[in-house]
């Protein structure tokens, strides 16, 4: 399980850009990106696997395209329950805190990728611990609320 992609943007409803590295502040969410506040959905995953099933079906796609924060790899993003705390790299601690979402409209990511996994795939967090994350580092479930890997 591990961090495949890094993606923000100024505005919200727009394919994000990939970055190398960065930065999650506690109860802010992603530097330099649109989401980040406080409020619940701070960061938002989706897995590459997800991204993958667009490609199969022919999109041109990739990280970042569903406006997603962070792509993971080899991690059941829907299968993590409301509450379920993440490790990712070495000090960065989230909390799940919506699964999928709602769309009222169709925002211009349909209109550019002609579908949008991110409301039945995707996942939201907010950040309990911040830290510096990069592509690669790696994505542990906590088990115990004290933030201990089980």
């Amino acid at each position: 399980m591990r961090i495949y992609a890094i993606s923000v943007s100024d505005r919200k409803g727009v394919r994000k850009g990939n970055v190398g590295t960065a930065v999650l502040r506690a109860g802010h969410g992603l530097e330099s990106d649109a989401h980040a506040g406080p409020w619940h959905r701070q960061v938002s995953l989706l897995a590459r696997e997800s991204i993958e099933k667009m490609v199969g079906l022919g999109l041109a796609v990739g990280p970042g395209d569903f406006a997603e924060n962070i792509t993971t790899e080899g991690i059941d993003l829907l299968s993590l329950p409301l509450g379920r705390r993440l490790r990712l790299g070495r000090e960065a601690l989230v909390e799940v805190t919506q699964i999928g979402k709602e769309c009222h409209e169709r925002c211009s990511i349909y209109y550019q990728a002609g579908d949008c996994v991110m409301p039945r795939e995707g996942i939201f967090v907010r950040v309990l611990a911040g830290g510096a994350i990069s592509p690669g580092d790696a994505i542990a479930i906590v088990e115990d609320g004290d933030g201990h890997e089980g």
